[in-house]
């Protein structure tokens, strides 16, 4: 039918619920709003922009996740529909600062209860089987921030409570593995399992085998946490949000030189590489909130996950994207 509503494009095309997806399109008849709407199967979604060419939707909770149909209509007509990626919800309640972790091992997946600064919490670490299965998994690190495995499955954990990185023991005991680390929060490892440690006032430490600290690397001052990511290229990529909208990703290469990487963020924070180099960031990009693939060479970027309060991500074995907010972590096939 001529007036019949046509979907040209959805971007992004991966989103959780709550992410808002701009929809372009054409013959939408928005002469009377009222009688206009998007579906995501038969789930109604806010709009929260609307014009003939173009409509802004936030995704709204649905039954089930993976492959969804969207449709536009107006004045009773309905739209062909289009597919979209949306993630599952894992778990909720939860207070993570930085990005989860897999555990190489058996491909669980851990994430913090993090708190507010000084905060005793009965449980501050979790663990997600590959069932999606939430269990209790530790209490004894006060504000927990990032989780890190070397390369021989040994699992660490940073506190920007004490300034101190912990190894898990497989008892479940946290050991403190290295010291005087400020406010410590970001952890990476490089090919050969040295670490580094993001200290948000400005500081990257570089930790050896045993234990021992040096300062490596001056950035500025995060007002929240230093994410750290270990790049293609075994130079360490850096993300910490300042009070500007316009914030930038640090690449610190292996002679401790710093430049900028890529600039143009809002609020960035946990980050990662896919298999084709590409750099994913949590952050905002042009108004829009998400996650930010951003090309090898640092001059292209997008918006490729939408999502709100997004603190950071990580890829399973599988190549599914754990995503997490302030209170929730998803589950999103690619």
């Amino acid at each position: 039918m001529s007036n019949e509503p046509r979907i040209l494009k959805i971007h992004p095309a991966h989103s959780i619920p709550g992410g808002e997806v701009a929809i372009d399109c054409e013959g939408l008849d928005t002469s009377d709003p009222t009688l206009c709407a998007v579906w995501f199967e038969d789930e109604r979604a806010p709009i929260v922009a609307l014009s003939p060419r173009r409509v802004l939707v936030i995704v709204p909770e649905l039954r089930h996740s993976g492959s969804v149909d969207v449709r536009l209509e107006s004045v009773g007509i309905r739209s062909e529909p289009v597919n979209v990626m949306v993630g599952r919800r894992l778990a909720e309640d939860l207070h993570p600062v930085s990005s989860p972790a897999f555990d190489p091992e058996d491909g669980s997946l851990f994430v913090t209860r993090s708190g507010s600064r000084g905060e005793h919490l009965p449980v501050t670490l979790f663990r997600i089987d590959i069932n999606g299965e939430l269990a209790e998994f530790s209490g004894d690190i006060v504000n927990p921030t990032a989780i890190a495995f070397d390369s021989t499955g040994q699992m660490f954990v940073s506190s920007r409570m004490d300034g101190t990185v912990y190894r898990i023991t497989p008892l479940k005991e946290a050991v403190p593995f290295a010291r005087n680390l400020g406010v410590a929060t970001g952890i990476a490892f490089d090919r050969a399992d040295t670490m580094y440690v993001g200290d948000r006032t400005g500081r990257i430490y570089k930790v050896n085998g045993i234990g021992e600290e040096a300062p490596w690397a001056q950035l500025e001052p995060s007002v929240s946490a230093y994410h750290l990511a270990m790049g293609p290229d075994e130079a360490l990529y850096v993300a910490g949000p300042t009070v500007a909208s316009f914030d930038s990703i640090v690449r610190v290469d292996r002679d401790g030189e710093v430049s900028v990487f890529y600039e143009g963020l809002g609020r960035p924070q946990g980050l990662t590489f896919d298999e084709d180099g590409n750099l994913l960031v949590a952050a905002s990009l042009r108004g829009r909130r998400g996650i930010v693939r951003i090309s090898p060479d640092g001059i292209e970027a997008e918006m490729f996950v939408a999502g709100m309060n997004l603190v950071g991500l990580a890829f399973s074995a599988t190549g599914d994207l754990a995503i997490v907010s302030t209170d929730s972590i998803y589950s999103l096939t690619l």
